[in-house]
């Protein structure tokens, strides 16, 4: 039997080297795409496509981050882009909030890694966002974390910590976390993260409070540690965001 060939053989060989991105159509909770060394769109699959609500792959091809979404969310994906091809930094599970432009919301984990040539130059990156899994509320898994979650959905102020859901669901912080993974796909304090900037985006979208009141009632000491954080996970400071949502539901 002939031994297998080196992966890199392997692939130079394809007749399509983006094969993987006929795979990834058919993923309809996964976002895949390749970039080239300027940030501009070489590869992308049906979900991409659909979400941005273009109707066809060609109309992303080529293209940046703010030509496709616009400058409000664009320049933040670019600034990931850039620590990515620029620094050759990967970045693995980042928890962040998509909008998209057919009003597509939602939560995922985002991987992004540079492409190196030959030379170990950076020529590009190779990139997924995975949505969130719904949990499956039935489970034994959730029946054991149903209490730590409760402590938190009815408080969300600075005292809900997660060592406050551990003992709330009468376990370790470890073993809380393992159970939180099974059932959410994320740890207990990415889903008490998700949990309170969600709800700050409700705030922002369905009322006129004040930032600093929604940033206190979510667990927020002080509105410039709230608004570094909404904004690295969502992409856009609070009240920028609460002008566009404003904006977007006007044109709605």
């Amino acid at each position: 039997m002939n031994a297998p060939l080196p992966v890199a053989s392997f692939l130079s060989s394809l007749r399509d080297p983006f094969t993987a991105g006929t795979l990834f159509d058919h993923l309809p909770d996964i976002v895949y795409f390749i970039k080239d060394r300027a940030g501009r769109y070489l590869e992308a699959n049906e979900t991409l496509v659909h979400r941005c609500g273009v109707t066809q792959k060609a109309d992303v091809i080529g293209r940046t981050p703010s030509q496709l979404f616009g400058a409000d969310f664009g320049e933040h994906y670019e600034e990931q882009d850039r620590t990515v091809l620029e620094h050759g930094r990967s970045l693995v599970n980042l928890l962040e909030m998509h909008m998209y432009k057919n009003r597509h919301v939602g939560w995922c984990l985002t991987t992004k890694l540079p492409l190196y040539d030959k030379c170990n130059a950076i020529i590009g990156l190779v990139g997924v966002s995975q949505d969130l899994k719904m949990p499956d509320v039935s489970s034994e898994d959730f029946q054991h974390i149903a209490a730590a979650i409760a402590v938190a959905q009815d408080n969300l102020s600075a005292t809900t910590t997660v060592a406050n859901m551990a003992e709330a669901a009468k376990m370790s912080e470890y073993q809380l976390d393992r159970r939180m993974k099974r059932v959410f796909g994320i740890s207990t304090g990415e889903w008490l993260l998700k949990t309170r900037l969600s709800v700050a985006r409700h705030r922002l979208v369905e009322t006129d409070l004040p930032i600093a009141a929604i940033a206190l009632e979510v667990g927020y000491a002080d509105q410039s540690s709230f608004a570094r954080q909404f904004r690295q996970t969502i992409g856009l400071p609070p009240l920028q965001f609460r002008k566009l949502a404003s904006r977007r539901h006007g044109e709605s």
